[in-house]
């Protein structure tokens, strides 16, 4: 058995706009570390949270704390834990903050406790995680985050992904305001009802931009990213977002949406320039809001979540990487 075990995974984008609770796309650079160790006591403790001031280190109210303890029952090990975790940007940013901490939890651990689950049954380890940090335990952003790439939840129950494929030169560009939006107000502020006619809408917009997907259609990807579910109950939580989109779409964005729950918003792009000029374009319109923010440019990551070692080139490269990155 490993005696520490140092995993890192990705942020995310949930819905991708079409996709509610179905769609999940992992980013590069962006997101977490976890590593898990051995200890004489016989308990799981959280001996650190670097650049993740307002998580708690209460075992059973984080959700790296809950996805190790639910390991260890399953396991039918009795082993201690200590747990330090390392943030490389914010919880309630949008951008899959308690899915990042879960899934790496959930690597880590399966080869700490020299197991052999399959990643499906690690995503089903880390919405455990979720359901702590949201109130639910949606797959959209740990699938993608374990997997990398563009996720598909087909079903919860069993669970079932599907990975899509990912055109080689879409990128996205994202803004996040700096403040803190709550998932479970997010949610709440969501219609439980929905018309049969923007149903119908949802669906065939969820399924030309899996189509796009599959022929590389940018134009077909761009005109399905429309969201008749939540975008408008969910856009008036964040200052300028109609204003960020308009010009995010003039500067030739394939479509514009919010990230999760907010309140970051990303826009999809073909090629990097635009990708860039879409980037100048939201922070343009932001600036009105007199709300700090931070943007990227990014392409989608198609790597798997990663075990790492510490002391390698990449992890240095990546620690160094968190330290600058974490006021995200």
């Amino acid at each position: 058995m490993e005696r520490i075990v140092r995993a890192f995974a990705p942020a995310s984008i949930a819905n991708v706009s079409c996709g509610f609770d179905v769609l999940g796309m992992a980013i590069c650079d962006l997101g977490d570390i976890v590593e898990v160790s051995s200890t004489y006591k016989n308990s799981i403790e959280i001996i650190e949270i670097v650049h993740g001031i307002e998580l708690s280190y209460d075992v059973e109210k984080n959700s790296c704390g809950v996805v190790a303890r639910k390991m260890l029952d399953e396991s039918g090990q009795n082993r201690g834990v200590n747990i330090r975790i390392i943030k490389g940007y914010t919880s309630g940013s949008g951008l899959g903050s308690s899915a990042a901490s879960s899934v790496a939890t959930a690597l880590a651990m399966n080869k700490f406790l020299n197991a052999s689950y399959s990643d499906t049954k690690l995503v089903e380890f880390a919405m455990e995680g979720e359901f702590i940090a949201c109130g639910t335990r949606h797959a959209d952003n740990v699938a993608a985050s374990m997997f990398g790439g563009i996720s598909l939840v087909k079903e919860l129950r069993p669970l079932e992904i599907v990975q899509l494929p990912v055109p080689e030169n879409l990128f996205v560009s994202v803004l996040f305001p700096q403040f803190r939006l709550e998932t479970s107000t997010s949610r709440n502020i969501i219609s439980e009802d929905i018309k049969l006619k923007l149903a119908s809408q949802q669906w065939g917009n969820l399924a030309s931009f899996v189509s796009g997907l599959y022929q590389n259609d940018y134009e077909l990807i761009g005109r399905s990213m429309k969201d008749v579910v939540a975008e408008k109950f969910r856009s008036i939580l964040i200052p300028s977002y109609n204003e960020m989109k308009s010009e995010a779409m003039h500067c030739g964005a394939l479509g514009f949406g919010i990230s999760g729950s907010g309140p970051a918003v990303f826009a999809l792009s073909h090629g990097r320039q635009i990708a860039d000029q879409v980037k100048q374009a939201m922070e343009i319109a932001f600036q009105s809001s007199g709300i700090e923010y931070r943007t990227f440019v990014s392409e989608i990551r198609v790597k798997k979540a990663e075990i790492i070692k510490s002391g390698s080139k990449y992890y240095n490269e990546l620690y160094k990487y968190q330290q600058q990155v974490a006021h995200f």
